[in-house]
This record gives structure tokens, C-alpha cells and sequence, in this order.
């Protein structure tokens, strides 16, 4: 498993939210659109990206999550005590 990596998300209240963020994605919406007009987080301005992270830094279960997607991949909803997140790891 890498020692750091690149990641987006977006960031909504309920996992409902969540689970049709994913579906819009998979039917080809763009991740940085949708976070830009529904992300909770601040860094959805800049289309979720959250820049480069280490090990340590991010809540366990977002960090459990997005150390195991492949480049490219996005994750189903995760939940965290911020609310529910998909993830998309981008290096």
C-alpha cells in the first residue's frame, strides 16, 4: 500500500445523498461538477480535491477507504463523523 496519495470528495449529510451522487457518477457525470454544486466540505470549491495525504491525517475510516482504491477508482458512500463521503483517488 502506498505512503501517500492524491484524493478528491464529496462530502453530504445523508447516505442516501451519497448513493445517487454515485450513481450520477457512474452513469458519467464529472466528479469536480458535482462536488463544486453539492459538497459540504470547503474543498468542494475546488472540485473536491483534498490534496496529497499521508497516513494519520484524514479520519480512520475515510483513510481506510481511500488507501485501498487503484488510481481512477471512486469509492461507494463512507461514512464518517462529518457525514458520508465518495472518494476518488486520483494519484
Amino acid at each position: 500500500m502506498p505512503d501517500k496519495i492524491h484524493c478528491a470528495h464529496i462530502l453530504v449529510k445523508t447516505e442516501t445523498e451519497a448513493i445517487n451522487i454515485k450513481a450520477r457518477l457512474d452513469k458519467g457525470e464529472k466528479f469536480g461538477s458535482i462536488a463544486k454544486n453539492v459538497s459540504l466540505c470547503p474543498s468542494g470549491k475546488n472540485g473536491g480535491d483534498l490534496g496529497t495525504f499521508t497516513r494519520g491525517k484524514m479520519v480512520k475510516e475515510f483513510e481506510k477507504a481511500a488507501f485501498v482504491l487503484e488510481k481512477g477508482q471512486t469509492s461507494g458512500p463512507v461514512k464518517t463523523q462529518f457525514g458520508y463521503h465518495i472518494i476518488k483517488r486520483l494519484e
